[in-house]
């Protein structure tokens, strides 16, 4: 083989050598790249799978703490304490979360209306729009004649009426919207020549107005 085919072998195998080496630096660098770009990427999606996990557990934890406080509440609502009405107007009775306040609006001392009102903490600014827990009368007043009185209210689809037994008595159940200012519940008897309402002025103690209820009782 002469000099001149010798260097032509020489330089045909540094080029191979060089392509190769080029080659795989490329190969280097672009593994490189692209495991750069997949970190990338994977620390972008574990940060917001992070961020979603995060987000989930202060939810659950906010919700829970909703439960528990709602817990406390009611438990802090118990033992009930016993009302019990004039004995002239049927010694109405029923048990209510000890957490409210009592106010006697008009005692009747001299005939004439009882009105108790009872709401969370204190009574106050006793209003007809002013919205209460609870009001109680006892006035003289035709039965039939208190519950015309919604008729309008019904035919508007703003009252529900339905039926309701208790203490072996039957009476009358109002829910929804009495005024702009009052949506709540009513439950309405008869006690001899006198009526007896108890009504919620707020859809907030409807599940207490409920419980309460249920424990009505008074001399028909």
């Amino acid at each position: 083989m002469n000099q001149r085919s010798r260097k032509f072998l020489e330089v045909g195998s540094i080029d191979h050598w060089m392509i190769a080496t080029i080659s795989l630096i490329v190969l280097v660098v672009g593994l490189g790249a692209l495991a750069t770009i997949s970190f990338i990427n994977y620390n972008e999606q574990k940060t917001d799978v992070d961020g979603k996990i995060s987000d989930a557990v202060a939810v659950a934890k906010k919700d829970q703490a909703d439960i528990d406080e709602a817990k406390f509440a009611d438990r802090e609502k118990e033992p009930n304490r016993e009302f019990i009405g004039p004995d002239d107007y049927g010694r109405v009775s029923f048990n209510y979360p000890k957490t409210w306040s009592l106010f006697i609006s008009k005692d009747a001392s001299s005939g004439g209306s009882y009105e108790a009102i009872f709401n969370p903490i204190s009574v106050s600014n006793v209003t007809s729009n002013q919205q209460f827990a609870l009001r109680v009368t006892i006035e003289q007043k035709d039965y039939d004649k208190t519950l015309s009185g919604f008729d309008s209210l019904i035919k508007k689809g703003d009252l529900k009426s339905s039926s309701i037994v208790l203490a072996n008595a039957t009476g009358a159940r109002l829910d929804g919207v009495f005024s702009k200012d009052i949506h709540g519940s009513m439950v309405i008897f008869k006690i001899r020549d006198k009526i007896l309402t108890i009504r919620t002025d707020a859809e907030v103690f409807k599940s207490d107005f409920d419980n309460l209820i249920a424990t009505i009782k008074f001399n028909q």
